[in-house]
């Protein structure tokens, strides 16, 4: 009987798994897919000799997270490349915003916009800077972070903090418009904004954006040398020398419960699997309290909450072989790994309203990545592996593109939302469609059933919306990973801090079954010591 079962070999799992490994607990891993991963994979299935990530590529999150830095995975095989940029969003009319790990970069390209406006991103660069240990901390750790927030309210003061507060809580059209004269630095915050499901206009909407720009200012974007799955390849070797086992194909339906504690949990083919300590979930919020447990085992103000639970939006994803480098109008958006694809923030807006209305976007905003561009090992010389994603409603009650989409995602449908976005590509970089040598449509559907935990295909384990954050996350009164069930921690992007390829939650997850389990022993040993079962109650000892 292993100390710990962790459900999920995605990221966070595999992290959670580590660490109790690490601590000398015997761990067994089980994933319902034939392949660890999650949303971290990567295969050859769209042309030979090209490699495609099937769901995430670019890790900012990662470079900058002291859970997975700390886990030493280069010793493991792991090794990252860079772009030379690390991110374009060009116009059409052939001015491009660029992001680069040099900030005199970063402000040479948005001095193009307006002149000053160099000179207030380093501004802005110079507040990260000052407070980013903190901010970081208080990310990677369990909320509510109260030593990162007191370092913060010291260094920032009173009228500093609410400044500061105020920054984070503004929409990003409203942040740009206060920092920058031109629309360069306004498009890299919002664009960056956008990588969740947040609208320009959004309360919030400027943090996130401010918080993405500055970790690719810092750490950039990179990615794993060989596709996305070395990072995980690199978590199942390290769990593997530790004495950790890791099974896939192996689909847990139920964590069993006995006296109000999680004891195991049975496979889809009836097994069941003992856990000494701990159970720990990396699955969706609303599987776990809808699927995985017993509504009698938990509380009716949680099962009444689960109802309000938001996902984010749903995702539409295309890969492609191509015969030669994008031929992007600015020569900047060709030397980005990443690089946004929409004329103007106004545009972005329009793309939000869209979805907010139900709808398909007739002009989808694209994140288009260029694998080969970021690491030349993807692809042959000569040639480009890429991608694009885009947002769409889960429940869609019209289509702006006037092509009768309807979100029933059959081969017709995905063919005809693939050339949207092929459209919305050409716009930028015309001639991009002759180059095209092989594509692959991963609809919503599609990415779900390559990870249950990706719903529809929204790939942030739930909205990054303000009312579903901090301890509102997952649902109101959370934002730890200890569940109403004993024994039973919360180890996926559901929980606080959310989603990106990071380990967080994993981490925090495995240190909070850690410390209740030392709690627990420390307990045991006072009372064998005292003879006490509580304050005040002494027991006599055994003679």
């Amino acid at each position: 009987m292993p100390d710990a079962v962790v459900i999920g070999a995605g990221p966070n799992g595999l992290v959670a798994a580590n660490l109790l490994a690490d601590a000398g607990w015997s761990v067994t891993v089980l994933e319902e897919q034939p392949e660890p991963g999650g949303a971290a994979r990567h295969d050859r299935g769209v042309a030979p000799g090209f490699v495609s990530d099937l769901c995430s590529s670019f890790y900012p999150l990662a470079a900058a997270s002291p859970v997975l830095t700390g886990l030493r995975l280069e010793e493991h095989g792991l090794r990252w490349s860079h772009a030379p940029h690390v991110l374009a969003h060009p116009l059409g009319d052939g001015g491009c915003a660029v992001l680069d790990r040099d900030v005199a970069t970063t402000a040479a390209s948005l001095d193009a916009f307006a002149p000053g406006d160099g000179a207030a991103w380093h501004r802005l660069h110079t507040v990260w800077e000052r407070h980013r240990p903190d901010i970081l901390d208080a990310l990677f750790t369990p909320f509510p972070p109260v030593r990162a927030t007191a370092r913060l309210a010291v260094r920032l003061r009173a009228g500093g903090a609410l400044r500061l507060a105020r920054t984070l809580l503004l929409p990003v059209r409203r942040l740009g418009e206060e920092e920058f004269r031109g629309e360069g630095g306004r498009l890299l915050l919002a664009g960056n904004a956008l990588h969740a499901d947040l609208s320009p206009e959004a309360a919030g909407s400027g943090g996130f954006g401010w918080l993405m720009s500055m970790l690719g200012q810092t750490y950039g974007f990179p990615v794993p040398v060989g596709g996305a799955g070395a990072l995980t390849g690199a978590l199942a070797r390290r769990l593997e020398a530790r004495g950790g086992t890791l099974h896939c194909g192996r689909r847990v339906d139920r964590v069993l419960v006995r006296d109000r504690r999680a004891v195991g949990v049975v496979t889809a083919d009836g097994e069941t699997v003992a856990a000494r300590r701990a159970v720990l979930a990396d699955v969706s919020v609303p599987d776990l309290y809808g699927s995985l447990l017993d509504p009698a085992d938990l509380p009716a103000q949680l099962l009444d909450d689960l109802r309000r639970f938001q996902w984010d939006f749903a995702t539409f994803k295309v890969d492609w072989a191509l015969d030669g480098p994008v031929p992007w109008r600015s020569e900047a958006a060709a030397r980005a790994g990443t690089v946004h694809l929409a004329d103007g923030l106004d545009e972005l807006t329009r793309f939000m309203a869209q979805i907010s209305q139900r709808q398909v976007p007739d002009r989808p905003f694209s994140l288009f990545g260029q694998m080969t561009t970021a690491d030349p090992s993807r692809s042959p010389r000569g040639t480009e592996s890429a991608w694009a994603y885009t947002h769409v409603p889960h429940d869609i009650r019209g289509d702006a593109g006037d092509e009768g989409l309807t979100g029933g995602w059959d081969a017709k449908e995905q063919e005809v939302m693939a050339d949207r976005v092929e459209r919305q590509v050409e716009r930028f970089a015309p001639g991009f469609r002759t180059l095209i040598r092989a594509r692959r449509i991963l609809a919503p559907p599609t990415l779900q059933a390559l990870d249950r935990n990706l719903y529809g295909g929204a790939i942030n384990g739930g909205t990054t919306a303000i009312h579903q954050q901090l301890f509102f996350r997952p649902v109101p009164g959370t934002g730890r990973p200890e569940t109403p069930v004993a024994g039973l921690y919360l180890a996926s992007a559901g929980a606080h801090p959310g989603g990106g390829v990071h380990g967080a939650p994993g981490a925090n997850a495995a240190r909070a079954a850690l410390r209740r389990y030392r709690g627990a022993g420390l307990g045991r040993l006072q009372r064998a010591l005292t003879g006490r079962d509580r304050v005040g109650d002494r027991r006599p000892r055994a003679r």
